[in-house]
């Protein structure tokens, strides 16, 4: 597989030996045949007797009618546009070398688009257009590159239910929207099919595309049995949220209150809905089951709901979850609480040593209002390399958050951390900082803190950096 320029000029120098095409580079990839194109021109600059020249005392090219296809493949790449438009001419001796002719329908010279978009549209059938599709695609986004898209557009739409199968799982995602809408607009795909893809495929716009389009295709119950548990299962939230909104219409408001719990917010939050229009109280539902704070099957979706629609008194319910033996819980809790707005500090900080790093990531957030009010020392010790990764993570986002000196000697203790990532975040909050107005100038340790971060400043700008704390240079 051909990856970059490099790898083309050392595809085009192998084709201008005499190796065969389908040896040299992968047929079936678009990569390849974009970077052969590439790699021609980057090896005739340095080897101008690489390619065929044309005569200079003839306005003509030189006789492309005896190459072979290795070397007419090299001539429909050639810098000379002459030279590609007759290169494109005898393309038509070799059908493999049609690829070369869709990157030259999107050539600058006007000649050579204009013969190989005539011989594109000539030689385009189905079987080939579903095999170029891909390649077609790549050149479309280039300039000039629409003509080869809209042919391919008018070739398939001829295309059956079984042959735009193949292109559903192409690992280009470009090329699997394009099929999943000319499937969509020739309705070659039932409603099942379409919410089948909607919650498997990876790329959200095809999830998008199916969602919308099983929902409208809908018209009789039978067709929610097939279509409704694909999208209420799916992985993306996008597609479980269509889902719940045609609960309603499918008679099956009951249903969502199964989805108030969901991890994603915005699936709850239509759940919400579906529930109030069967004039039901969803936040209800999340108090009653927010009020055993021991109860293992408490779902976090149902913590965080509460938060969502409730108001602060809830926060009396969500307090005893903090210690609850599932980590999803006590972080979900802890987010509530911020929610809310009923976050006390005194009671949270201790969450910072949780072995769960989810837990120390949303208290770490909840906190950052309060990161003043928290005891400085109690921090720094939990930057030790000692302590799991993501204690010294929070620890050290909330010091940063205090400013001045506080945060610059967190930062230079970090200098030294065994996780890299960690070093380099301790490494730019040095880089940013300047000392806070309320704090004192002249401060020595500050000056022995900046000389030991040397080496991420120029010598002026560490100057500067003395000068606004008063610490002599």
């Amino acid at each position: 597989m051909l990856e970059d320029i490099k790898d083309g000029a050392a595809a085009a120098t192998r084709l201008a030996g005499g190796a065969p095409l389908q040896s040299t580079l992968d047929v079936a990839d678009p990569g390849d045949w974009l970077a052969l194109d590439a790699g021609v021109r980057e090896v005739a600059r340095n080897r101008p007797q690489f390619l065929p020249e044309r005569e200079h005392s003839t306005p003509l090219p030189t006789d492309l009618t005896q190459l072979g296809e290795s070397r007419l493949a090299l001539a429909l790449c050639h810098r000379d546009g002459r030279i590609r438009q007759e290169a494109v001419r005898q393309s038509v001796r070799y059908p493999g070398l049609l690829p070369l002719v869709v990157i030259r329908c999107a050539d600058w010279a006007d000649p050579v688009r204009e013969h190989a978009r005539q011989l594109l549209h000539e030689a385009l059938n189905v079987d080939s257009a579903l095999n170029l599709a891909p390649l077609i695609l790549r050149v479309g986004r280039r300039d000039r590159g629409t003509f080869g898209v809209e042919v391919l557009g008018q070739i398939l739409r001829q295309a059956s239910h079984r042959q735009l199968a193949a292109l559903f799982a192409d690992p280009d995602r470009i090329v699997r929207r394009f099929a999943y809408r000319l499937a969509i607009e020739g309705r070659l795909l039932r409603p099942a099919e379409l919410a089948h893809a909607a919650a498997l495929d990876q790329d959200t716009v095809v999830q998008d595309l199916c969602a919308t389009a099983a929902l409208t295709a809908l018209g009789d119950e039978d067709a929610y049995e097939d279509v409704l548990p694909h999208l209420l299962s799916a992985r993306n939230p996008r597609t479980r949220s269509a889902g719940v909104t045609v609960l309603r219409r499918a008679g099956r408001s009951k249903q969502a209150e199964l989805l108030l719990s969901d991890r994603s917010a915005l699936v709850r939050a239509c759940a919400r809905y579906v529930v109030r229009q069967l004039g039901d109280d969803p936040v209800a539902w999340y108090r009653e089951r927010c009020t055993a704070p021991g109860d293992p099957e408490l779902p976090p979706g149902a913590v965080i709901g509460l938060a969502e629609c409730g108001n602060r008194a809830d926060a009396g319910l969500l307090r005893p979850l903090l210690v609850h033996p599932a980590a999803g819980i006590r972080a979900r809790a802890v987010a509530g609480l911020r929610t809310l707005d009923s976050v006390d500090a005194k009671q949270l900080w201790p969450l910072l040593d949780d072995p769960a790093a989810g837990v120390v990531r949303e208290t770490a957030t909840a906190l950052l209002p309060s990161a003043k009010e928290l005891p400085a020392d109690w921090l720094w010790e939990r930057t030790s390399s000692e302590r799991p990764r993501h204690v010294r993570v929070g620890a050290f986002r909330l010091l940063n958050a205090r400013g001045g000196v506080v945060a610059l000697r967190a930062a230079v203790g970090l200098f030294e951390d065994p996780d890299i990532k960690l070093r380099t975040w301790a490494g730019q909050s040095v880089q940013r900082w300047h000392p806070s107005p309320d704090e004192r100038h002249g401060d020595a340790e500050v000056g022995e803190l900046l000389d030991r971060s040397r080496h991420l400043f120029s010598d002026y700008v560490l100057r500067r950096r003395k000068w606004e704390a008063g610490v002599d240079s």
